[in-house]
């Protein structure tokens, strides 16, 4: 059988890193291109060794060129909701002219794609938990639009891709997600929490801490997308990835607080502009279709977690 290769943009950010990591293992060629935007060489630094692996620093959004591969990963952009308001048209473009071009590429070359959609596309959910078949509730206009729309329009563009031009691909929608190399600036909540945790600051919630949250640990998630490039019948599907461990913030707070067995506290600060109450995934879905569903316990990730910080924020 003759070796895969794959492209993944956006391979030097934290899920991409891990994703870039399990692709080596599984005797893939990889390609990671990333402009390192958000993106860390350190995350990669280790696999540069790696005859099997290609760091090519492009943008996405300029339509660079690639060497053709069998598959391709879209999991470029910002994330982090501390970027929405400095980088509002970097994101938007990421995943709107990025996406098509990636899927120019992928149609050129024949190539099966993963689309990394995010739980944003459902909003502040008027359903719960979020099904695929819910549309959602987003304010096109707030400050979290330039994300959570472009997500939305990315997906109409693969649609359009498989429906018009045959391409094969397919879209996860990514539910919180944590472990290690997760920015401690990035302004979600895990590296947020640990990092004032270990500093000895207050963890900062935002609102009464009643709004729920569901974790997923990354290597959970990652084989959640390698299941799904490597599915048969799923062309053209979407998939809710995440862990249906609804917590509140309050609870993660007071976890990770008794984990670091620190004598900081909470601090109550006003909860930001459409910031979602619920999120929950329904993933009967990728259970039934794909037969993956997370193994990895919170707590057990956390500690995964919470080790890596601690080596670094020493």
């Amino acid at each position: 059988m003759a070796q895969r290769s794959a492209l993944v943009a956006g391979g030097a950010g934290f899920l991409g890193s891990h994703l870039c990591e399990r692709l080596l293992s599984d005797g893939y060629q990889v390609i990671c291109v990333d402009n390192l935007g958000s993106g860390r060489r350190s995350n990669i630094r280790h696999l540069l060794d790696d005859d099997e692996f290609q760091l090519m620093e492009r943008d996405i959004r300029s339509n660079p060129e690639f060497p053709p591969t069998d598959e391709v990963f879209h999991l470029a952009s910002r994330a982090s909701p501390a970027d929405f308001t400095e980088f509002p048209v970097r994101i938007a473009l990421t995943n709107t002219e990025g996406t098509r071009h990636l899927l120019d590429f992928a149609r050129d070359y024949d190539a099966k794609m993963v689309f990394a959609s995010t739980s944003e596309v459902y909003g502040d959910p008027e359903v719960h938990p979020q099904p695929e078949t819910y549309t959602g509730n987003v304010n096109i206009r707030g400050p979290r639009g330039c994300y959570d729309e472009s997500k939305r329009f990315g997906e109409t563009l693969t649609v359009a891709y498989e429906r018009k031009y045959d391409v094969d691909v397919r879209t996860a929608r990514i539910f919180n997600t944590y472990g290690p190399r997760m920015r401690p600036d990035d302004g979600r909540v895990v590296p947020t929490f640990i990092r004032q945790a270990l500093g000895g600051e207050d963890l900062t919630i935002y609102g009464d801490g009643t709004q729920t949250r569901s974790f997923c640990y990354v290597n959970d998630l990652v084989d959640g997308l390698v299941t799904l490039m490597n599915s048969e019948g799923t062309k053209g599907s979407v998939f809710n990835l995440g862990r249906e461990n609804e917590i509140t913030i309050e609870t993660l707070a007071e976890t990770i607080l008794d984990m670091c067995a620190t004598e900081s506290g909470i601090a109550y600060e006003p909860l930001p502009e459409d910031d979602p109450m619920r999120r929950k995934p329904d993933i009967s879905k990728a259970r039934e279709q794909l037969g993956w569903e997370p193994t990895i316990p919170y707590r057990d990730g956390l500690a995964k977690t919470l080790s890596y910080y601690e080596e670094r924020l020493d």
